[in-house]
């Protein structure tokens, strides 16, 4: 009898119960509840963090169990927050206009309206019109159907164009870092249509929303939870079947997997398109939380860092992506605020803003050579969930067949 879902994956059972204990203490010590001993922005960040851990999730699929090292998903990610930030910033303003005008004796034509609307949202770059990528904007339905439609259209297409003539390798690495660069590059330009490097603010003030921003981050804690469980159960799901083993075998052993008829590319573009989505809606409900978003944060250097993130977390684990997005995340957040004491030295003095990313780099050079399955790998040992050490196992279903260290010479 075939094993359920559930039984084939009782770490997910354990990290949903996890994730719902963690949103549940937060809320309940938060200012927006009441209690208040964490305050409003910490509540910010450990939202944000979920939607960064939600994205390396995005990323094992992709890398830890594919082996497609993609230095592109966070172009994913900022696209994600610029289609849901389209509607935010104009909702926003449409109100701010419409509030303004009607004190006026004469009341605005609908297309008195929009031009005042397009005046304060890109006046800042020297236009008025609304560009055509703007032509859904004032609805939040077309917006959140794009938040998905658009990053897995640029997903497809690249990852047909790449698939097809079978790019492998540090190529298709450099390909998708390219592409990133490509379009954080454009969208620097005022004629990109969305405000140039000025990018997209105010992003956290909900249209119509009246309440304070301590119950506005714990809606957003809240929904990035849900967000983070959904998605972890949908990557267990995946990985634990049949879809999984032929991407685990792409990943070990692509020629083999096309001999046996696997068609290699249509699984790899599935996979590519479906990450991209993930990485997408992990954006859109990111940026509303920081605020604001800029082409800045579609540069190749935070691809790479989710890269990172995977590698010291142990790619091919799902809670291994969790745990490292999480870890680094926060520990930046720490070394960065200011809130890590500097080391004096005496002819030197250690400022860890200024040193954090070395440490970061550093780190993911030592975990490379020494702890491969990264912070993931401890759990292993812990739970004796080590890969059994087969050498010398007879390969065959029968005694005296090839054994495997014959197989090796």
């Amino acid at each position: 009898m075939e094993r359920s879902f559930v039984a084939k994956n009782p770490s997910v059972l354990v990290f949903l119960a996890l994730l719902s204990l963690f949103t549940l203490g937060v809320t309940v010590l938060s200012e927006g509840f009441g209690i208040g001993v964490i305050s409003t922005s910490f509540v910010k960040t450990l939202g944000k963090t979920l939607c960064l851990c939600l994205i390396a999730v995005a990323m094992d699929l992709v890398w830890g169990f594919t082996g497609i090292l993609s230095l592109g998903h966070f172009a994913f990610f900022g696209l994600g927050g610029y289609m849901i930030g389209m509607w935010l910033m104009y909702e926003r303003t449409r109100l701010i206009v419409v509030e303004s005008l009607s004190q006026a004796d004469i009341p605005p034509t609908p297309v008195e309206v929009v031009d005042a609307i397009g005046t304060q949202i890109f006046g800042v770059v020297g236009s008025s019109e609304f560009p055509l990528i703007w032509a859904f904007s004032h609805s939040l339905t077309l917006q959140l159907i794009l938040v998905v439609v658009m990053p897995g259209l640029l997903a497809l297409i690249f990852g047909w164009l790449a698939f097809r003539s079978r790019v492998t390798g540090v190529y298709l690495s450099i390909l998708t870092q390219a592409m990133t660069l490509a379009l954080a590059l454009y969208l620097f330009q005022n004629d990109s249509g969305l405000r140039g490097n000025n990018g997209l603010s105010g992003l956290q003030n909900l249209p119509g929303v009246t309440v304070s921003q301590d119950v506005v981050s714990l809606w957003f804690l809240w929904a990035s939870a849900l967000a983070l469980g959904l998605g972890y159960m949908l990557a267990a799901w995946i990985v634990s079947g049949k879809f999984g083993s032929v991407l685990r075998g792409i990943r070990d052993n692509e020629a083999r997997v096309r001999f046996l008829g696997y068609s290699v590319e249509a699984y790899k573009l599935a996979v590519f398109t479906l990450t991209a989505c993930i990485a997408a809606i992990a954006g859109a409900l990111y940026y509303p939380q920081a605020g604001i978003i800029n082409p800045e944060e579609m540069a190749p250097i935070a691809s790479i860092y989710l890269a990172v993130w995977v590698a010291i977390g142990g790619r091919g684990r799902l809670y291994g992506a969790v745990i490292g997005a999480a870890f680094v995340s926060l520990l930046s957040t720490w070394f960065t605020g200011g809130q890590a004491p500097d080391i004096p030295l005496g002819f030197y003095t250690i400022k860890w803003v200024d040193w954090w990313q070395v440490l970061l780099g550093v780190s993911f050079v030592l975990v490379t050579l020494f702890a491969p399955q990264g912070i993931g790998g401890l759990f292993d040992l812990y739970t004796n969930q080590r890969h059994p050490d087969r050498h010398g196992a007879n390969l065959g279903p029968d005694e005296g067949a090839l054994r495997e260290k014959e197989a090796s010479l």
